[in-house]
């Protein structure tokens, strides 16, 4: 017996958080009735199990994909807005959805998997994996800026957690910053930036742990390598 968020992860639906949020959204069928109580157990041997009014089954081959997300793509299976998706890039046989998010206008490293319990890893705020961002921002952060932006601020009613900025070029008013952070709020990196009066103009990802974006073009996507598989696998 295995709880159904964890089984519709190892389908390859998505997250076993997003799974969850699924679930409650009465989007779940278990032998053919609406399921919304996370603890739920089944066996995958005999019970149904349906997404969408579609049966699904576990994944048995797991694909790990690294693509460089341009900006005006949704960090999503599908829009409801019929804007373009990331799935719109990446075309594999696989049901495969995308490991956390970038906003819409943001650019640069997306995983993309069919691994549910990766997924969780690498999603879940206990682990603390930190992801680096180059930012072009208006005007230049001062000293005093920056040590406030390192050491927390108050963005939605919360303090962030520690972080990390340097400039990397400055130009025509305007800086070229290097970020790092560890957690995944909403918007988070533009939501700092503007709390020390220096406005996002333009975001890119550039690392998520170790893993690092290159040898792609804008659009572009690979699997990743065995050695870059085992990095993440070891960030639990």
């Amino acid at each position: 017996m295995v709880r159904l968020q964890k089984y519709l992860a190892e389908c390859g639906i998505a997250s076993r958080r997003k799974c969850e949020e699924y679930i409650l959204q009465g989007r779940v069928k278990v032998n053919g009735k609406v399921v919304k109580e996370l603890g739920t157990k089944i066996d995958p041997d005999v019970d149904i199990i349906e997404f969408d009014d579609k049966i699904v089954r576990r994944e048995e081959k797991k694909v790990y994909i690294m693509l460089y997300k341009p900006a005006g793509y949704i960090t999503s299976v599908k829009d409801p807005f019929g804007r373009p998706t990331v799935l719109d890039l990446v075309k594999v046989k696989e049901r495969i959805y995308p490991v956390g998010r970038l906003d819409f206008d943001t650019s640069g490293l997306l995983l993309l998997t069919n691994d549910g319990e990766l997924a969780n890893i690498l999603m879940h705020p206990k682990h603390e994996i930190v992801k680096t961002y180059v930012a072009k921002i208006k005007g230049i952060p001062t000293k005093g800026e920056m040590e406030r932006f390192e050491n927390g601020l108050i963005i939605d009613g919360r303090k962030t957690a520690k972080a990390k900025i340097r400039i990397l070029n400055v130009k025509n008013g305007t800086s070229v910053v290097e970020i790092q952070i560890h957690e995944g709020r909403n918007r988070q990196v533009k939501k700092m930036c503007k709390a020390i009066g220096h406005p996002v103009i333009a975001l890119k990802r550039t690392k998520i742990g170790e893993l690092e974006l290159k040898g792609l073009k804008p659009g572009e996507w690979r699997y990743l390598t065995e050695d870059e598989i085992r990095y993440l696998k070891s960030l639990r």
